[in-house]
């Protein structure tokens, strides 16, 4: 059977004026600022004009993936469109597509089939350019910080101790380790550098979590760059950088409005990965999306151990917000991975694999169940490759084992093949109660904090820190830092920091390599195992297959 692409599908679709879609949830056109058709910013001044009341707030995470991913974004949507179907007021909170993955190894990343969010080539390629005024904030600092070096260094910055990388939006392994400042005095002081994709900047970390312009610029104020000769931080306010910084970030931080293909309001605003930063859109868009919709269906990156764990653990934390639901994204082809069958075979049916992987499922649900306290269904994602007997084994072995499952169709169907999923969800939402806690208390020290979420989340048997940042954390802490959350960046393929170790794993130590303060964001970021914070491009890049015609007609998105 031949199945059209997302992007034939996208492009097959009459979308609505985003005016119209704005005033779906009562946005007057004072606070849009249209970016063309179908897509607009809104300033964030509407809150003041809104009543202070919340709506429903449903968290779509996921169980450990495979290289192309389970389909968070895609049940998301669907999601938000089958509760749209059975007469809920809905918006949608998602991040932003990197073009790094987009010509990497995912090519688009808007959704997938008939729940997409549109137009899928903007959203997938520069969009609003949120993700290049975050890249100039970024790079600004950096050389504002190598100017005043330059210029004769009267803050003591030691070039051996600068910890600010540059860095572009894309996967570019040959930027990872750079040396610069050659060709003489006047072309600057050379020194060992280079750069990190935009995604894991901590100036994205901090976009995504300020609440304002002010509250903005005080966490841009707050980020260390480096540490002078005799060890004391340097700061993006200690270079004057802020206001500039601040200037290019004011208009990307209102967030962005686009609809899905049946016309349902979504919020697409910063793009943090989960896998090296903490993996969910900004708190502003969130924010708005809860006071002008009775749900809100956001997402969080990767498996739940990941995305998860740093949305309730972080994000929650910081904002102040409680998921009423939680949706677990699992998938026949990834259950049979995590069962050993090899990731070539995942459209052979396997009984017996997928049984082998049901112990992966059930440890994100015990997480989300009994370590967040928080009510949760499992979607069963179906993909076409997927047989009915194996989703009624998964099914029916779900329901044996006292898990709430539902069958999701949503990418062949979009809101209708969600109208299960939805119904469930509203049930949630309206008669369960959840006693949401997090992993970890911020009193315990930065150790304590780590080793807490690897024994409780990941299901380790705790962690080992190496000399160096052994080191690191106890200069954190002589410098105040270890009262933060932690954001431990590991692999996502496994609960372990190997990504060879799939299914749930047992017996395994996570072996902590760096420990660094993003002062800005508000957290520690822990760095495990062979984790890069810049990717390189696979064998094959998406981008050899995207074009575009005489007509401006782009191609090869998925």
């Amino acid at each position: 059977m031949a199945y059209l692409s997302d992007i034939e599908i996208a492009q097959s679709t009459a979308l609505q004026p985003i005016e119209n879609i704005a005033a779906s949830i009562g946005v007057d056109k004072a606070y849009l600022e249209p970016y063309g058709r179908y897509k607009a910013k809104i300033d964030p001044a509407i809150l003041k004009t809104l009543p202070e009341r919340n709506g429903k707030l449903v968290l779509v995470t996921a169980i450990t993936p495979t290289a192309a991913g389970e389909g968070k974004t895609t049940t998301t949507i669907g999601l938000a469109d089958g509760l749209s179907r059975i007469g809920k007021r809905v918006t949608v909170a998602l991040r932003e597509p990197s073009l790094g993955p987009v010509f990497g190894v995912k090519g688009g990343a808007a959704g997938g089939g008939y729940a997409q969010v549109v137009p899928m080539e903007d959203i997938n390629l520069h969009f609003t350019g949120d993700f290049h005024a975050i890249g100039a904030a970024n790079n600004l600092l950096a050389a504002m910080l190598d100017n005043h070096i330059q210029q004769g260094n009267a803050l003591g910055v030691d070039p051996r101790k600068i910890t600010w990388k540059r860095c572009v939006d894309m996967n570019d392994r040959q930027l990872r380790f750079v040396v610069d400042g050659l060709g003489g005095k006047a072309n600057g002081v050379p020194r060992e550098d280079g750069f990190d994709i935009t995604v894991a900047s901590e100036i994205m970390a901090v976009f995504c979590l300020a609440g304002s312009i002010t509250d903005l610029k005080e966490r841009l104020g707050r980020i260390i760059v480096g540490y002078t000769y005799d060890d004391r931080p340097v700061t993006a306010a200690d270079l004057k950088a802020v206001g500039a910084m601040a200037a290019l970030l004011k208009d990307a931080l209102k967030p962005n409005l686009v609809q899905t293909l049946e016309g349902t309001p979504a919020f697409v605003h910063g793009g943090p990965f989960a896998n090296i930063a903490h993996g969910c859109n900004s708190v502003m868009a969130t924010k708005l999306a809860l006071r002008l919709g009775e749900y809100t269906v956001t997402e969080a990156g990767f498996g739940a151990d990941l995305g998860a764990e740093k949305f309730l653990d972080i994000k929650c934390r910081m904002a102040g917000l409680v998921p009423d639901a939680v949706v677990i994204v699992a998938t026949v082809r990834a259950l049979k991975l995590h069962g050993g069958l090899d990731k070539k075979q995942l459209a052979t049916e396997d009984l017996a694999a997928l049984e082998r992987g049901v112990p992966n499922l059930l440890r994100h649900v015990s997480n989300i169940r009994n370590v967040y306290g928080l009510p949760c269904v499992v979607a069963v994602n179906r993909f076409p490759t997927d047989t009915d007997a194996e989703i009624e084994f998964i099914i029916e072995k779900c329901r044996a084992l006292g898990v709430n499952v539902v069958l999701s169709t949503v990418w062949a169907e979009g809101g209708k093949g969600g109208e299960a999923l939805a119904r469930e969800v509203v049930r949630l939402c309206e008669e369960e109660q959840g006693s949401f806690a997090y992993s970890y208390e911020l009193d315990g020290s930065i150790e304590e904090k780590i080793d807490a979420v690897v024994r409780r989340v990941y299901g380790g048997d705790g962690i080992t820190v190496l000399p160096a940042a052994k080191k690191q954390i106890e200069r954190l802490e002589a410098l105040g830092f270890g009262r933060l959350p932690v954001c431990i960046a590991k692999t996502q393929y496994s609960f372990s920091d190997d990504p060879t170790l799939l299914g749930a794993p047992e017996g395994f130590r996570v072996t902590v390599k760096n420990v660094k303060v993003s002062a800005g964001a508000g957290f520690l970021v822990a760095l495990t195992g062979d984790i890069m914070t810049m990717p390189g491009l696979p064998r094959i890049p998406a981008a050899e297959k995207i074009d575009v015609d005489e007509n401006g007609r782009i191609t090869g998105l998925f």
